[in-house]
């Protein structure tokens, strides 16, 4: 006998999370070398050098025994850093993917730079890449968990807060609540209260001493 198929999900051939995975490193990755490209070429032409794509895709321009080197590698980690991170929380914004983003938009740089040039042999290179990543790390699991712990609107509150002030059920409970205990047999801010039994309802009225009561005391 035949087993009966599941009927498939609706939409379920565009939410393919490979590919989703894959469009965001690719989108995270491309904002990172224009991000990378603005920076360096800024810096660049400010300190009166020419700009080269060498300084992105390459690795022998950061180095540690030059001050070229030093800014170079600083303009990585800042760029690297802060824009991944931000990137990471804007379109991925989960803190347990933070780290998996951040390591593979590196390790995707290293495979690039390896087949553009050779593989990296300056330490200083490694150190920078590194730090550029933990930065993007500490930055993106931050931003992301202050992004899930913001509070979640249903739309439900302008409609409690409606009922209360029309005089709906919320506002009859509260009223109930803070006037008096009619459960226990007497009311608070009230005249009127409610027996245990619920045979009947009793009203407390001012004793007023009249002249003749004074006249007894």
């Amino acid at each position: 006998m035949a087993r009966r198929r599941r009927p498939r999900r609706s939409g379920a051939l565009g939410e393919l999370p490979p590919l989703k995975i894959l469009a965001q490193i690719s989108i995270i990755q491309a904002i990172l070398y224009v991000a990378l490209t603005v920076f360096m070429f800024f810096t660049e032409r400010v300190s009166g050098r020419d700009f080269s794509f060498n300084l992105v895709f390459g690795w022998s321009g950061i180095r540690g025994d030059t001050t070229e080197g030093w800014l170079t590698a600083f303009v990585w980690i800042l760029a690297a850093g802060l824009v991944s991170a931000a990137s990471i929380v804007y379109f991925v914004g989960r803190s347990k993917l933070v780290l998996d983003f951040a390591a593979t938009l590196h390790v995707v740089h290293l495979v690039i730079v390896t087949l553009t040039h050779s593989l990296p042999a300056n330490l200083a290179w490694w150190v920078t890449m590194g730090v550029s990543t933990g930065t993007a790390v500490l930055l993106g699991t931050w931003g992301c968990r202050h992004r899930e712990l913001q509070p979640i609107s249903f739309g439900g509150a302008a409609g409690n807060t409606a009922s209360t002030t029309s005089g709906g059920p919320a506002a009859t409970l509260t009223a109930a609540g803070t006037d008096g205990d009619e459960e226990q047999g007497f009311s608070r801010g009230r005249g009127r209260g409610r027996g245990r039994d619920g045979a009947g309802e009793y009203e407390m009225v001012p004793v007023v001493k009249t002249a003749e009561n004074s006249r007894k005391d």
